[in-house]
């Protein structure tokens, strides 16, 4: 679907593109499955605030989604496609012949009223889910485990899809939208397809309100505040900072590694994803 371009009749409409909600068939969300979520702003438990330029924005109801598929072997059908405020992609409510209700993370190319299944060994269409042991090679999946059981990790916005390469012993060899290639466990569970909604990245937000209504508020320079507060901070006049960019804790935010070095999880990547400063792959 393609987004939907305003006319330029303020400063605030030039430029801005909002989602075309053609595609979905239901304006409210199972009540079963959602509840409203409570915003902290930032804080912790303790009230300390711990994450920057995070506030207000509009009220949001939570829908629960099935990360797991764990009903094998029951038919279910594709009631609704919906708009999910949580997430970029859109979701599917399925109606299971049991009688329970689910959602779903929507794949590219389901329409109401399909049949969808997950168990050891289902047909290989977009939005069954089953084992990686028994998907054939070469195919799109999403909604990827990283460990059996514990639900969808990987593959989980809104036009991404990894590709399934190889399996060999035990491993299935995975290359990721990042260009990053790991292993996973075989009988880790993923979804056939590729996921919708792919003209998101392309909305512009246009205005900072529209920003502020997802909680987001305004970013201040480090340069901008008091030495007290930041150290690029101070200075007469519009100074440089006098030092490399860092974090208020000091932090370099230039060239550091940001994964953490003792991740029980690196021995799975084959072959690092590509830098964004370079267009390089980063080997291991």
């Amino acid at each position: 679907m393609a987004n939907r371009v305003y006319n330029p009749t303020s400063a605030g409409r030039r430029n801005s593109s909002v989602q075309d909600f053609s595609d979905l068939t239901a304006s409210k969300p199972e009540k079963s499955l959602s509840f409203r979520i409570k915003k902290h702003g930032g804080r912790n438990c303790t009230g300390v605030h711990t994450v920057r330029f995070r506030g207000g924005g509009a009220r949001l109801i939570y829908r629960l989604i099935d990360f797991k598929r764990e009903k094998f072997d029951i038919p279910a059908k594709v009631a609704t496609i919906e708009y999910d405020p949580n997430r970029n992609c859109r979701i599917a409510l399925l109606h299971y012949a049991d009688g329970a209700k689910r959602y779903i993370l929507c794949p590219e190319g389901i329409k109401v009223g399909e049949m969808l299944l997950s168990g050891d060994r289902v047909e290989p269409k977009p939005g069954n889910a089953m084992p990686i042991r028994n998907i054939p090679a070469g195919l799109e999946i999403h909604c990827i485990e990283l460990h059996r059981g514990r639900g969808a990790q990987f593959i989980r916005s809104a036009g991404r899809a990894a590709v399934l390469s190889a399996k060999e012993g035990n491993d299935a060899t995975i290359i990721m939208p990042s260009g990053e290639t790991r292993r996973v466990n075989l009988d880790c569970m993923a979804t056939i397809g590729k996921l919708g909604n792919g003209d998101y990245q392309n909305i512009r937000w246009g205005k900072a309100g529209r920003t502020r209504y997802r909680g987001r508020k305004p970013h201040n320079r480090g340069t901008s505040q008091n030495p007290v507060d930041h150290p690029l901070g101070g200075g007469e006049g519009r100074s440089g900072g006098g030092r490399h960019p860092c974090s208020p804790t000091g932090v370099l935010a230039k060239g550091g590694r940001t994964r953490k070095p003792r991740n029980p999880t690196s021995r799975n990547i084959i072959r690092r994803r590509r830098s964004r400063r370079y267009g390089e792959v980063k080997l291991r």
